[in-house]
């Protein structure tokens, strides 16, 4: 046996057609069928886990979880159906039991279902038996089976009731059904008449109630099995789904004259806080549940369009298979008929209610039909496929994860990715086309004349690739797109072609038998071997490339080498449809037609010597390992593509001779680039001016804030303060009051006791009246308790008569009922034989005349038609006698059940007039108890008749002073009713003020902006003309040197003078010496005196600037007082309006308290006299 082994590591895809196809295992885990697997797909981890499906199964059809998380039950179709229970606690999902039906001949569990505490398992079996089989599955036995339904009503879904092991519920079309388990049988409980209605699927919502979905689109509530009402479920998003149908159906040309169909409710699940539904393709409801016991619509879902799909049927139209929700009621997750998982988090629904939500893919994009082509790359970790449902994918298989994904409006039949990653040929039915790996896109450049191309492959160099267009292959160069060779040769299909390390050869198989070997320089046929009766299907080269391994319909592979067949691998029940080499040629892996995948050593072995692997459902279309030999993957017609991890028996990966580099490069197109830096720069500049604007309102706020807490601080302060002078009066009032209830109470203490002694004496007379009357009462129910016992006796002795005389009349008659059966089945037998002597005889008679007819055939073909009618007649009228005896023994084996039925229900009547017999005792027993309680009653109501006349007075007189009080109680809160009323009034003029000086402060706060702007330019004046001094006493400095050298000193006045001094027409010539000394002397003056005088006004400026810049801010901070003090002065009025509306309360409870108090004793003393 090989050493190396495949161990699998990730699926893409998805199992259609499987009832209840997904479910939750845990909040982050998830279960669902892929290929013939079932896969736990961790959320968090992005990690699966494989519970391999059996080996002999042909069809998945149903899964179920059951309660407490822990089982999954798995139903498939083989040679006999059956159902598996895994334990999902073990790592590699542990068989626990295989569930059977022992004879009964079952093609199909449809669904299943656990019960609540997971003790039991109900499964639902196909036409046209449709039997319910109720099993105990931990013993593996079947407790009770029924028949639900006919071959024409199919049954959709069965479940139990989450609050009753017991109960039971199947939907189908016309059928709704409640079954109980009693007494070993499933009993039907309920008879709706819903014959016309197809129910799609059902749910529990409490003990009695089920919500049912129809492919009406109508949600019907059944309560303990009747159909009570029906949830209202319009809404605008219902008419735009209906909407999006009739747009959809009008793309279809097969649909073109259809109307748009209702809305399938193909799902529905209960949670804690009402249903969840599928509202017709691509929608789902959510339903809570209101307090008029009634549900009303919260939150639509909606499955988003697909951005790259091109499809007649849009990803938002899909039909919605199964939902399941977390066990925290954290996300929602539903399948779809096309193969896509979706999930969604409540939460944000629960917070987003009036916003649109969309479901998001739960792992990734799944190809919905066959995958057709498969390929991987050198540099980069990428595999694409394509698929007739005209989408090609590139998926990373190190981080399983989509990478691209584009769809066409024509089906992909092949597709081969480039050495590099950055280019991918696919196949279409017109065109051969050559495209870019975008950064987001696949994008054509290149279209060759080939059609249909069902193969396609680049060389390892890169330089060349092959594409196969019926039986003839094209070889066209990359780098001129020239068609360099055409190899011609095939006579049927070519289904397979692959290319040697140095690109130098390239071996072909087709359907014709035929495997040739090509020389890809001269296009010559090297090596050729040709077997008619096989259709080859997959062809590879060794990894020395000196043999070519070959797989087709013969059923074996084929090892060839110089036109010959060196080694055959023998035949198997299962056919070899791909196949593929590692490059350390230690191991070869074939996919085959039933979808699974073997690991055969190399060098091929004689025997049958293989490991096998469960893989897909339906035949391996390609197979394909990585060049470092590290993953194995292979795609399906179930449209699922599988990564396997290629290790040796310890766990380790396979060393490979070849060091692979993978590159991170990735195809940008220029204007994509340029989008993006144009996106990059805006956003820049939007987030520098967000924070410009943040930082200068969290500036305003702190502003605010500070200016608050003092305000609130000062608040506190004084209602801490009036809080204080407020209890001090309390506690004032509180000892006024405590003095006066201590006087009240003695005077009451004194007129009680004179009461008390008074009422003691009437009462002890009553007492020994009662007594008297008590006495008499005892001797008459001892006179009455006699009787009774007579009358018990002589009733005891008739029914024990009468039951013997019953039993003696039905024993004589069911002797005579036996011996009268034993006569009918002696009659039958008697019949039966006759019967049987009678067709011996015939069978002679025909033997006879039949050796007649041989002899005297030409002569007699008239006579013998006519004999044979009689013959058939004859055997007709016996058959009818048979089916009349038949039924004659069927009717006497009823009335057998009928006599035994009466037997059980005499002795029934035995068992309930035995049970009345005990009931009279225990009644003659509670007569004597409930006399005893009536002489304890007697004498705890004289006792309480004693207190209460002394409470009456104490009372009485207690209500009459009350009354007294609370006139003038009432008159103090009329009075500040008045005085609330008023200060209301105050309260809105106080309002009306605010409003006015909130104007006021934003007028004057426009007035102090453009102060500020008419300062800023005076300053910037000032500032120029400082700059303008400081040149001109620089200049001055500079004459000043100049002195001595006259004619340089008059040089630099004239400048000074045509830089500073406005220009005039004439320049008058002075003397040298003393005019020019006394200008200079002049002028200097001057420019200090203007510089003074302009420093001067400068510093005014400023001060008045600062003056108003006060005036304002005191303006503001007087307005803001006055506002503080007001909002003071108003709290303060609601402060102290709420202390009086509850002295108010306070008064009148008391009232209320103080009449009570008196009424009590008054009712109490009135029940007594009643009694």
């Amino acid at each position: 046996m090989t050493t190396v082994v495949a161990q699998s590591n990730f699926i893409f895809g998805l199992r259609t057609g499987v009832a209840n196809n997904l479910c939750f295992y845990d909040e982050q885990t998830v279960v669902f069928p892929s290929g013939n697997n079932c896969v736990c797909y961790n959320t968090v981890q992005r990690c699966q886990r494989f519970i391999p499906g059996s080996e002999r199964s042909q069809v998945m059809r149903a899964l179920a979880i059951s309660a407490n998380r822990r089982y999954l039950a798995v139903s498939e179709c083989g040679e006999k159906a059956t159902i598996t229970v895994f334990d999902l606690q073990h790592e590699q999902g542990r068989k626990r039991k295989v569930l059977t039906v022992g004879d009964m001949l079952v093609q199909e569990f449809v669904c299943m279902a656990f019960s609540p505490d997971s003790k039991y398992l109900i499964g639902q079996t196909g036409g046209p038996e449709w039997m319910l089989i109720f099993w105990l599955w931990e013993k593996q036995k079947v407790l009770a089976s029924v028949k639900t339904s006919n071959s024409n009503n199919p049954v959709t879904q069965v479940s139990f009731n989450p609050y009753n092991n017991m109960q039971l519920c199947v939907t189908g079309t016309g059928v709704f059904k409640l079954f109980r388990y009693s007494e070993g049988a499933l009993k039907q409980s309920s008879f709706p008449k819903v014959d016309t209605i197809n129910f799609l699927c059902h749910t529990w919502m409490t003990v009695e109630r089920v919500i049912a979905g129809t492919d009406t689109g109508r949600l019907l509530v059944f309560e303990s099995g009747d159909l009570r009402r029906e949830i209202n479920k319009t809404s605008k998003a219902s008419k735009e789904q209906t909407d999006r149908q009739v747009e959809t159906r009008k793309i279809k040309d097969t649909d073109v004259d259809e109307a748009p169909s209702a809305s399938r409710i193909t799902a529905i699940l209960s949670y804690s806080k009402g249903f969840v539904c599928s509202m017709g393709p691509g929608t789902v409801c959510l339903f809570e549940k209101t307090d008029e016991d009634s549900y009303r619509k919260s939150s639509e879902i909606l499955i988003p369009p697909d951005p790259y799909s091109n499809e007649v049927t849009p990803a938002e139209c899909q039909e919605i298979d199964t939902m399941c929700i977390s066990p925290a009621e954290e996300t929602l997750a539903i399948s779809t008929d096309q193969g896509q998982l979706y999930s969604v988090s409540l939460s944000s629904v629960d917070i987003n209610k009036e916003e649109e939500l969309c479901f998001e893919f739960l792992l990734q994009s799944f190809h919905s039909k066959s995958i057709t082509g498969l390929s991987v790359c050198l540099r980069k970790p990428l595999v694409a496929t394509s698929s007739l449902d005209h989408s090609v994918r590139i998926w990373n298989y190190e981080t399983k994860i989509l990478e691209l994904y584009k769809e066409f409006q024509e089906e992909a039949y092949s597709v081969a990715l480039h050495p590099t990653g950055l280019f991918i040929l696919v196949g279409f039915s017109d065109k051969l086309r050559l495209m870019n790996l975008v950064i987001d896109d696949i994008r054509t450049f290149k279209e060759f004349t080939v059609r249909g191309c069902r193969e396609c492959a680049f060389s390892h160099g890169g330089h060349m690739f092959a594409a196969v267009n019926g039986n003839v292959i094209h070889i066209y160069s990359v780098t001129s797109f020239e068609n360099i060779l055409n190899l011609k040769g095939h006579n049927g299909k070519v289904r397979g072609i692959e290319w040697s390390r140095d690109d130098s050869r390239l071996v072909s198989c087709g359907m014709d038998g035929a495997v040739y070997e090509w020389n890809t320089q001269t296009g010559k046929r090297e090596t050729e071997s040709v077997l008619k009766s096989c259709s080859y299907t997959g062809v590879a080269f060794s990894s020395d490339c000196k043999t070519i391994l070959a797989v087709g319909t013969d059923l074996t592979l084929k090892e060839i080498q110089d036109c010959q067949v060196l080694r055959e691998v023998p035949a198997d029940e299962i056919a070899h449809t791909a196949v593929a080499v590692s490059h350390s040629g230690r191991v070869i892996f074939t996919g085959t037609s039933s979808g699974t995948i073997r690991a055969i050593k190399y060098p091929l072995p004689i025997q049958k010597d293989w490991i096998m692997y469960q893989a897909h459902c339906g035949p391996v279309t390609k197979i394909v390992i990585t060049f470092d030999d590290q993953f194995l993957l292979t795609v399906s017609e179930d449209g699922c593509l599988l990564i396997w991890k290629i290790i040796d028996k310890e766990g380790r990966g396979l060393k490979s001779n070849r060091q692979i580099i993978h590159t991170e490069e990735i195809l940008v197109t220029k204007s994509d680039l340029e989008e993006k830096t144009q996106d990059m720069l805006e956003l820049k500049m939007r987030l520098e001016e967000l924070q410009m604007e943040n930082e200068y309102q969290l500036r305003l706020k702190d502003m605010n804030y500070n200016e608050k807490m003092k305000e609130i601080s000062d608040k506190f302060t004084q209602q801490i303060e009036s809080l204080k002078t407020t209890q001090q009066a309390m506690k004032t009032e509180m000892e006024k009051q405590e003095c006066e209830q201590q006087e009240r109470l003695t005077e009451a203490t004194v007129k009680y006791s004179k009461e008390l002694k008074d009422l003691e004496i009437s009462y002890s007379q009553k007492l020994i009246v009662e007594h008297e009357r008590y006495q008499d009462l005892q001797h008459k129910y001892q006179r009455m308790q006699e009787d009774y016992e007579r009358q018990l006796k002589s009733a005891e002795e008739s029914k024990i008569q009468a039951l013997q005389e019953l039993t003696q009349h039905y024993e004589a008659k069911l002797q005579e009922k036996t011996q009268h059966l034993a006569q009918c089945q002696e009659d039958a037998q008697q019949q039966i034989r006759e019967f049987k002597e009678i067709i011996k005889q015939v069978e002679e008679d025909e033997e006879r005349k039949i050796h007649d007819i041989q002899i005297k055939y030409e002569k007699k073909l008239h006579t013998e038609k006519e004999t044979n009618t009689n013959l058939k007649g004859e055997t007709g009228i016996m058959a009818q006698k048979f089916y009349g005896l038949q039924r004659q023994i069927d009717d006497k084996c009823t009335d057998i059940n009928k006599l035994k039925q009466e037997r059980q229900r005499l002795l029934g009547l035995i068992r309930s007039l035995e049970s009345d017999i005990e009931d009279l005792k225990r009644q003659i027993a509670g007569h004597e108890k409930t006399n005893q309680d009536k002489d304890k009653t007697i004498s705890g109501l004289k006792r309480k008749n004693q207190e209460l006349e002394k409470l009456k007075f104490v009372l009485d007189f207690q209500l009459n002073e009350l009354k007294k009080q609370t006139e003038p109680q009432q008159d103090d809160i009329s009075e500040k009713k008045e005085k609330i009323h008023q200060l209301e009034e105050e309260l809105v003029q106080i309002d009306k003020s605010n409003s006015q000086l909130k104007l006021t402060v934003s007028d004057l706060r426009l007035k102090l902006r453009t102060r500020d702007k008419e300062m800023h330019k005076e300053m910037l004046k000032v500032k120029d003309l400082e700059t303008h001094l400081q040149r001109l006493k620089s200049d001055l400095q500079n004459c000043v040197g100049l002195i001595q050298d006259p004619r340089k000193l008059k040089d630099s006045v004239q400048m000074i003078c045509a830089r500073y001094v406005l220009q005039t027409d004439g320049v008058e010539k002075c003397s040298v010496d003393e005019d020019i000394q006394r200008a200079s002397c002049r002028q200097s003056d001057h420019l200090e005196r203007t510089v003074n005088s302009l420093k001067m006004r400068l510093a005014k400026s400023t001060e008045e600037h600062e003056k108003v810049y006060i005036q304002i801010m005191k303006e503001n901070v007087t307005l803001i007082t006055e506002i503080n003090e007001l909002r003071k002065e108003l709290r303060l009025v609601k402060t102290q309006v709420k202390d009086y509306k509850a002295q108010l309360a306070t008064g009148k409870k008391f009232n209320k308290s103080c009449p009570n108090l008196e009424e009590r004793p008054k009712k109490e003393l009135k029940n007594e006299g009643i009694n």
